[in-house]
């Protein structure tokens, strides 16, 4: 699904490299987590699968497609085949949560038909379906992240994409969020979560992809979790 082939990441004006020949691949239906302390390159690699960014060297391919060769509208037909939580969670702010998923309908296409269902089955995935009239400054922090996964959620993506998507959240919420990522996975999802947290790896084992100063230092399927 996801393959990265020798990837080097330089930025230009500091010529310091975010990444450094890293090979991984991604296979279809995984869930991948990606740690690393900050500063490790996780943000740069979900960069890259998004096409936010190229790389300096290698090629990183998606549904065997080499992303280098998109350009114009195929590249936002690429973004759209992938769902992506934040830890700021970014929702649009002068929107009430069910017009903040219905945005996203829109962008993607969806047939009008379509986007109440979908937005009901969204909302009752992350437990949210009551708060579908509220405004983001009315929720919680965690209630704003569970919105944010609807959010990801309600267009069917086949991948989802995870940034520290705990960062912000106390220990309760922040398995209350890990959940609703492992039903995503049961339903067919390819994830790959970025964090740091131990804790979270630890309450979910899966494979663990972990990375250093740019480079990737451990692939562990087995579930353990190493920063040392």
């Amino acid at each position: 699904m996801i393959h990265f082939h020798r990837v080097t990441l330089e930025y230009p004006r500091t010529r310091t490299k975010a990444l450094f020949d890293v090979s991984l691949e991604i296979k279809k239906g995984e869930f991948v987590f990606l740690v690393g302390h900050s500063g490790a390159g996780k943000s740069s690699l979900l960069n890259l699968i998004l096409k936010r960014l190229e790389p300096t060297q290698g090629a990183v391919y998606f549904a065997g497609e080499n992303l280098k060769a998109l350009r114009g509208d195929r590249i936002a037909l690429h973004r759209r085949r992938i769902g992506v939580v934040y830890q700021d969670h970014r929702l649009l702010r002068d929107r009430t949560v069910e017009e903040n998923l219905l945005f996203v309908l829109r962008v993607l296409g969806v047939p009008a038909a379509e986007w109440a269902p979908r937005v009901t089955r969204a909302l009752r995935q992350v437990g949210l379906v009551h708060k579908k009239r509220a405004y983001p400054e009315e929720l919680s922090v965690g209630e704003a992240q569970r919105v944010a996964i609807a959010r990801a959620l309600v267009g069917d993506p086949p991948v989802l994409l995870a940034d520290e998507p705990t960062g912000n959240l106390d220990p309760a919420n922040a398995l209350a969020v890990l959940e609703i990522l492992k039903g995503a996975h049961a339903r067919g999802a390819t994830v790959l979560v970025a964090t740091h947290a131990r804790d979270l790896v630890e309450a979910y084992p899966q494979r663990v992809v972990v990375l250093r100063a740019g480079q990737l230092v451990r692939d562990e399927r087995d579930g353990r979790y190493s920063l040392t």
